[in-house]
């Protein structure tokens, strides 16, 4: 059974911004089974639930959650050889990420290493198609098993049934379905996916599209993050974000065109995609720029991220949000959207 229901317990430990007032109720599962259970019951219920994994990717209201905050704590993986050097590795929802990726790096195996250093749970990574450095989950995702709450049913989902695109798919901002399982499929040879990230390629001395041993990638997307504050470290509040905060613009080639010295990159016919961090520091925002008080804050080392600087509020962090938005939009005309699922507030 799930643990103990906790009454109005804090929801800020429980997110990387340390952000956000307290749940009704709380509740903590260990396993798939403790996640149908809990998510039925709050179903039966008929009040709010709120799932959180890793809490790596959400901003919590200051006047927190009505109904039930399930904490998603299942954990452990299984690896099956599939032929063709290649193997399957089915992940409970809980299974904190990192662990996951420095797991399968031991074992010798190929594919996730460029996902290195991403904080949060196995279970939230195909709802946002998580990606970094030139890899996304949609390159090595097989399926996921998925809890219905309308039906009660529990089924397995194909990937291309997902409609996974830049950080999103069919079940982002959305609470339909609840991710029990998810499987990947590896290479068993140890080495890395295509190095298509130049920063990456230069970081590994290697040319674009070669291959490294999944270690060497590790490391050195594990190094690249911790210089840009990205990796988690308790005592540096630089680290106290969701990444980061921003998607990066996908638009009309035609409607930059006039921007000089904006870096792009192909996005489909017609289309580009343009760094949101080039934007926010070229509308005036530099690493370190403060928020409120004082209280939340650009990150000294990536102007990407947003920071609780220690006694910030999620208020506080929505209005430097807007102000960067807002900067943005006034000097190039585009619409910054947030990357992070906003819970009961909003910009």
């Amino acid at each position: 059974m799930p643990s103990p229901v906790l009454a109005r317990a804090a929801l800020a430990p429980h997110t990387t911004l340390r952000l956000g007032g307290p749940a009704e109720r709380l509740v903590e599962a260990r396993s798939a089974r403790e996640v149908v259970d809990a998510v039925r019951a709050a179903d039966r219920a008929g009040e709010p639930l709120l799932l959180l994994g890793g809490g790596s990717n959400v901003v919590i209201a200051d006047a927190g959650v009505p109904g039930t905050a399930l904490l998603v704590r299942s954990a452990g993986h299984r690896i099956e050889p599939d032929g063709d050097g290649t193997v399957l590795v089915t992940v409970e929802a809980g299974e904190d990420w990192d662990e996951l990726v420095a797991a399968t790096v031991e074992a010798g195996l190929g594919g996730l290493e460029c996902l290195s250093g991403i904080p949060g749970s196995t279970g939230a990574t195909p709802v946002q198609n998580v990606g970094a450095y030139g890899v996304e989950v949609a390159d090595v995702l097989v399926d996921v098993e998925l809890l219905d709450r309308r039906t009660g049913t529990i089924s397995v989902v194909a990937a291309a049934a997902l409609r996974l695109g830049y950080r999103t798919s069919v079940l982002k901002h959305r609470d339909e379905a609840v991710v029990l399982r998810v499987r990947f499929r590896l290479r068993s040879d140890a080495t890395s996916a295509p190095i298509r990230y130049a920063e990456l390629a230069r970081a590994l001395g290697v040319q674009p599209s070669d291959r490294v041993s999944a270690q060497a990638a590790r490391e050195a997307v594990l190094a690249l993050r911790r210089g840009k504050g990205m990796v988690l470290d308790a005592p540096d509040h630089d680290t106290w974000s969701v990444g980061s905060f921003f998607t990066n613009p996908v638009l009309p080639a035609a409607s930059i065109s006039d921007v000089p010295g904006l870096p792009t990159w192909p996005a489909g016919p017609e289309r580009v995609k343009v760094p949101a961090a080039w934007l926010i520091q070229n509308a005036g925002f530099s690493a370190g720029h403060a928020g409120p008080g004082g209280r939340v804050g650009l990150s000294s080392k990536h102007v990407l991220a947003l920071t609780n600087r220690g006694d910030g509020s999620a208020a506080d962090l929505l209005g430097l949000a807007r102000e960067v938005r807002n900067g943005v939009r006034t000097r190039f005309g585009v619409e910054l959207t947030p990357e992070p699922v906003l819970v009961r507030c909003a910009l």
